[in-house]
């Protein structure tokens, strides 16, 4: 796919309320971005050595896994201090620096927060489970005398955890865990937790961040005769946390992270009161359903679910992340056919999704990976990029967990990947093959005009200049081959019709238009393919796997 655009220096950093409606967010792991002190650990020197790397590429916002105090059980996710930096990645006045330089270059931060639980060697662990009962102490996590509560609610990691509960020796008691054992639940009845909790959403903001995102949010409370999610309790947190949050700041964000049917995630934006975003998370196995099975369809069902939320909320798009690519929202037929065509052999699953990076999915094949790309910066929401599918790196399926799509960053062809000076590394580097980094690097792609890399700029510029692709309505097209997805984005003189061939093949089809769409150019903005427009209908011929955007005369 050949873009018209080129790449424009990154728009300052918004003052706007709703920046992240515009944002494009480019996700990465400060331990294997960019090694800055040579021990083979990714940091945050080695992450704002970077940052010019960042906004040359024209992406507005960065969102950090997790880089708390922890003992790594769960790279992160198991978190024991939520003001401190794990030694690794560097200092608090390390990230204090870090934002200065991302802030300074107009980039904006979100962090994670990881509020449904805790590890168990956090502080407050240690005190609750030596804690009287009655205690403060004791009810900063859910326990029980018997493993038979809540029995309704599912086991998210079953391939690994045969219970919710498990039996702490020193308290003599059952703690709750929705996740590993290693991961007690605190205890959201507790008003001394809610404080906590907005304790540490003020320090991270008061650091300077500009977003958080809720991991986990929709366990955060638990009842009897409930699959203890999404619950109206869990709800009203929220709320509380978002008048916090605009009474205080104003401008900061909060990201949800809930793997729900698209109409349970609907409600974390409440009536535009909780959570300024959502990740739009069961239309990401419908995307590649799309590119499987070559028909719109899948597309078109989960749009029509999903296209009203409230005023200034904006949905988080993403193709792959540091997770598996989950398919919870799929029929059981559906989720084979994909596990068939995408993970072929077993060690690219893992709890019921699959493990890959997005070259690997898509066979490497450029076109086809260009098309997933353009979707997700076409359709409504902040589109994201995971750190290294800009230039098509492939995963490790022979990393346990979720390291395989974890690897270091490929920077170029230096010993290393130029991740780091170091002999050892905190994960391997890719090697050998079609995706190792003598292969696939960020210096080797940068010199070529024709590689994903310049594509992935090319594209961001291009949306960039569209605002409709941010903050527009959408409004799916009739179009005469069911291989082809058309609609439209915004109104009257913004609106911008995108048109995908998801078959591999050349297409020629004839696009419906809504009354009230202006006059749009000829010629498409991405890749000038030529269009007819005549009887409320728009006429083109696309090349297999082929995308464009026919915009309003300037």
């Amino acid at each position: 796919m050949t873009l018209l655009a080129d790449p424009m220096s990154p728009v300052p950093h918004a003052e706007s309320t709703r920046w992240y409606q515009d944002a494009i967010i480019y996700q990465l792991h400060v331990k294997t971005f960019c090694d800055g002190n040579g021990d083979g650990i990714g940091d945050f020197a080695g992450l704002i050595s970077k940052l010019d790397y960042l906004q040359r590429l024209g992406v507005q916002c960065l969102w950090l896994l997790p880089f708390y105090a922890s003992s790594l059980l769960d790279d992160g996710y198991d978190v024991s201090d939520y003001r401190q930096v794990h030694p690794w990645y560097g200092s608090l006045d390390d990230v204090r620096r870090f934002l200065d330089e991302a802030h300074r270059r107009g980039l904006r931060v979100i962090n994670e927060l990881i509020i449904d639980h805790t590890s168990d060697r956090h502080p407050w662990f240690e005190a609750s489970r030596h804690a009287p009962a009655g205690s403060s102490a004791l009810e900063f996590y859910v326990w029980s005398d018997t493993d038979q509560r809540f029995m309704e609610a599912h086991i998210i990691f079953n391939d690994t955890e045969p219970s919710n509960w498990a039996r702490d020796p020193v308290a003599g008691a059952y703690y709750w865990h929705r996740f590993f054992r290693h991961q007690p639940d605190l205890n959201f009845d507790s008003p001394d937790v809610r404080a906590a909790v907005y304790d540490v959403v003020r320090f991270w903001f008061d650091l300077g961040v500009d977003g958080l995102r809720l991991d986990a949010v929709a366990h955060l409370y638990e009842r009897e005769g409930t699959d203890c999610d999404n619950l109206p309790e869990t709800h009203a947190f929220l709320r509380a946390l978002r008048t916090l949050v605009d009474r205080e700041y104003g401008d900061r964000v909060l990201l949800a992270e809930v793997n729900q049917t698209p109409e349970a995630t609907c409600t974390y934006f409440g009536e535009g009161n909780e959570c300024h975003m959502a990740f739009h998370f069961p239309l990401m196995p419908r995307l590649f359903q799309a590119l499987a099975t070559q028909q719109a369809e899948p597309i078109v069902d989960m749009v029509g679910r999903t296209s009203t939320i409230p005023a200034g909320c904006q949905w988080a798009i993403v193709l792959r992340n540091h997770d598996e690519l989950t398919l919870s929202a799929l029929s059981p037929w559906e989720r084979e056919q994909l596990l068939d065509v995408y993970a072929p052999a077993p060690r690219m699953r893992l709890h019921h999704g699959i493990r890959r990076r997005l070259a690997p999915l898509l066979g490497n094949v450029r076109d086809r990976i260009e098309l997933a790309t353009a979707l997700t910066f076409s359709l409504p929401g902040s589109p994201i990029v995971y750190y290294g599918d800009e230039i098509g790196m492939g995963d490790n399926i022979a990393l346990p967990d979720r390291d395989g799509v974890r690897t270091p960053m490929q920077w170029s062809e230096a010993p290393q990947a130029g991740f780091t000076t170091s002999a050892v590394t905190a994960l391997p580097v890719l090697e050998d093959g079609e995706y190792g980094y003598r292969r696939v690097n960020v210096a080797n792609q940068d010199r070529d005009p024709r590689s994903l890399l310049h594509f992935v700029r090319r594209l961001m510029a291009a949306r960039r200049s569209q605002p409709a692709l941010g903050r527009g309505d959408i409004h799916i097209c009739d179009v005469t081959d069911p291989r082809v997805l058309a609609f439209i984005r915004g109104r009257a003189a913004d609106s911008v019709l995108v048109v995908a061939n998801l078959a591999h093949t050349e297409v020629h089809a004839a696009v419906a238009l809504p009354t009230g769409v202006p006059a749009l150019n000829t010629t498409d903005s991405l890749r000038a393919l030529p269009s007819t427009r005549r009887d409320g209908c728009v006429t083109l011929t696309l090349p297999g796997s082929a995308i464009g955007w026919w915009t309003a005369p300037s």
